[in-house]
């Protein structure tokens, strides 16, 4: 069987365990990675692997994982699928998850090529729990509660927010789909912790929770990966009231973004061109088995 060949494309906390991640699946192979310093200061993880500054120096790549900051997807996307070559993300802003698969789209119909976005946990593994639930309970309310763990996208949009030497953005479920966010900085020399905590509660990734900004001496000292979610769903089946769901999880935050991520590249190559969400994949195109197979086993 002919291997799928997959580009990682960043190599921070995420791609490093995509590169983990791909070396386990049966059906891949890994095509290059791409960096900012390209080959330069080349980890010793990346030994043996072909290391570049841009994607066009790869060759024979059928799918480009982004493992980048939520706001670089599209521009990365977008240079893949110029490529001709199929891309999966995990954009986390769920309230322009809708404009950017639509841009998106757009290119990859051009192109003859399919992008998968929003293929983390959560858009994306719990998009499909939430859809289901909603499925067999049509009627009710899902609350969905992330947490105690660190939030990577939220931790990114501190990182770049001007004044900031170092964060970690903690989500804490307070219940009920409701949240409280705990920020770590340290801060560079010569800026007021005022004047950078009023710029991260204006980001719209904090926006609209409780925000608590926090100077530290050292946010290496209190950096933990893991994370979680809670969804309850309280609903009606037809006529009959009172049907109650719920879905817990314990997990390392990149670990099982990147895992997801390989999952939906496997599933990108299945599907006609477009760009998909998670909930518009058919389950079974995210297995590395036939679906015979999937059938035999699972159903």
């Amino acid at each position: 069987m002919k291997k799928i060949r997959a580009a990682v494309v960043g190599y921070g906390n995420i791609g490093r365990y995509t590169i983990e991640a791909l070396q386990a699946a049966p059906d891949f192979e890994i095509a290059g990675v791409v960096r900012r310093a390209g080959a330069e200061n080349c980890p010793a993880d990346l030994a043996g692997l072909p290391v570049v500054k841009d994607l066009s120096e790869l060759k024979d790549v059928d799918v480009a994982v982004l493992a980048t900051p939520t706001r670089k997807v599209e521009e990365y996307a977008l240079h893949a699928l110029e490529l001709g070559i199929n891309t999966v993300d995990s954009f986390d802003i769920h309230s322009s998850i809708p404009a950017l698969r639509a841009t998106l789209g757009e290119a990859a119909r051009k192109a003859g090529k399919v992008s998968v976005i929003s293929a983390g946990w959560d858009p994306g593994s719990d998009s499909v729990v939430r859809t289901l639930l909603e499925a067999i309970a049509p009627e009710g309310i899902t609350y969905t509660n992330f947490g105690p763990g660190r939030s990577m996208g939220h931790t990114v949009a501190v990182k770049a927010i001007e004044g900031v030497k170092d964060a970690l953005s903690m989500t804490i479920p307070l219940g009920t789909g409701i949240h409280r966010r705990m920020v770590y900085i340290e801060l560079l020399p010569g800026y007021e912790l005022a004047e950078v905590a009023a710029k991260i509660k204006a980001d719209p990734y904090f926006a609209s929770d409780e925000t608590h900004v926090i100077n530290v001496e050292s946010v290496d000292a209190l950096n933990d990966v893991g994370h979680g979610v809670n969804m309850v769903r309280k609903g009606v089946s037809g006529k009959t009231h009172n049907q109650l769901f719920s879905f817990d999880m314990k997990i390392n935050n990149p670990a099982l973004t990147a895992q997801v991520l390989v999952a939906c590249a496997r599933a990108a190559m299945k599907q006609v061109p477009g760009c998909y969400t998670m909930i518009e994949i058919p389950v079974v195109d995210l297995l590395a088995c036939s679906r015979d197979e999937a059938v035999a086993h699972l159903v």
